[in-house]
């Protein structure tokens, strides 16, 4: 990759399925070398979790190119001491078991640190490594149920609904945990000491759930489900049916883009209603659902499409790929037999590339082993002990 910003950074990746990969994802794309370590039994079963090209499916494809993949046995005391020796010239190590499994395994912080004082060690769990839910199993429903996000998504009157997006996973276990890795790797650069970071994906969502506790502060209570401004108050920020059965995200939020869109709609009469809330916005909320629902998307579409007021289609996935503006930005990559995702960053200096194909098990563990300093012989021995 040219000008990677991360490259000559070592990552051991001990994660699988989603939070954790992602998060080494978006380091390998930066051009950091991370080596995925997976175990001899079922590996990172994303690998099967859905379709793909030759049975391995688009999820594990897309979350784990440009990684090298070894396979070793930690439950044994020779595969534990290959991974000491790998750490103890590593800048990160990511792992995702539940606390304490580490330290069992004897590969923990404490341990690492001693043999590698620069080391930032990443534990990715839904409630981090302490408090009386510290060893709880949890999903991604569960991380934002207990944040008090889900409470929040959904239609007045309605029940919560279920997000695709995984919240909790991406924004709690990729995302933050990218967020203190980066923080300690430059810290541990300049200072020659690492950290332990302590990523709990349901405190990643609490953190951002920014709006309900502005009210909580502001009013003594959260508004009910769809109620609140920013959820279904305000017609200005709703979405609206059109003609065919689809949508438009109409969002002139506000007042010089409300009053562009009123302007464009020839209803004057809309502009002093700005920001209307109870049966007054209802009212208006009908008027506009009658104008949405007298064409089709494409007309609405086309309609806003010169015009700056924050009014926008709702398109799927398909749709979202071969829009013009992710066209020109080259959001989508071919890569490996399958569309991919080019990473959410651009920085001057670096060209992104899909480099590697995501790795089989153990697909480099010969490779990985020899450039630290393993010898023929050791790297022998440790095959034929199934250690690799």
């Amino acid at each position: 990759m040219s000008g990677g910003p991360l490259r000559g950074v070592r990552v051991l990746d001990l994660t699988r399925l989603l939070p954790g990969p992602v998060a080494t994802l978006h380091l390998a794309d930066m051009g950091a070398d991370v080596i995925k370590i997976e175990d001899h039994g079922a590996g990172d079963y994303a690998r099967v979790l859905a379709d793909g090209p030759d049975g391995v499916s688009a999820f594990y494809r897309s979350v784990n190119r440009n990684k090298r993949g070894l396979r070793l046995d930690l439950k044994r005391s020779q595969g534990r001491e290959v991974l000491l020796r790998l750490a103890r010239t590593a800048d990160i190590l990511v792992e995702s078991f539940r606390p304490g499994v580490s330290d069992r395994l004897g590969i923990g912080y404490h341990v690492l640190r001693a043999l590698n004082p620069r080391i930032v060690y990443c534990a990715i769990t839904g409630y981090g490594q302490t408090g009386p839910l510290a060893m709880a199993a949890g999903h991604d429903l569960n991380y934002i149920g207990l944040a008090g996000v889900l409470d929040q998504i959904g239609v007045d009157g309605g029940p919560p609904a279920i997000p695709n997006l995984q919240v909790g996973d991406l924004l709690g276990g990729a995302m933050t945990a990218i967020m203190g890795i980066l923080a300690a790797l430059f810290d541990a650069r300049r200072s020659g000491q690492g950290r332990l970071v302590d990523v709990a994906m349901s405190e990643a969502v609490l953190s951002h759930n920014l709006f309900p506790l502005f009210a909580l502060q502001g009013g003594g209570a959260v508004p009910a489900r769809g109620t609140d401004r920013l959820s279904g108050a305000d017609p200005g920020y709703r979405v609206y049916a059109t003609a065919d059965g689809r949508y438009m995200a109409v969002a002139p939020l506000e007042k010089k883009f409300w009053e562009v869109f009123c302007e464009a709609l020839e209803r004057p009469a809309w502009k002093a209603q700005h920001g209307q809330h109870g049966a007054a916005a209802e009212a208006l909320s009908r008027e506009m659902e009658c104008l949405f629902a007298s064409h089709d998307q494409a007309y609405w579409a086309d309609f806003f499409a010169g015009i700056d007021c924050c009014v926008t289609p709702v398109l799927d996935v398909a749709e979202a790929l071969e829009h013009p503006q992710f066209l020109a930005r080259g959001m989508a990559v071919q890569a490996d037999g399958i569309t991919q995702y080019a990473p959410p960053v651009r920085m001057s200096g670096w060209v992104f590339a899909v480099e590697r194909s995501a790795p089989g098990c153990g697909e480099h563990s010969e490779e990985v082993l020899r450039e630290s300093g393993f010898t023929v012989m050791e790297i022998c021995g440790l095959r034929d002990a199934s250690i690799i």
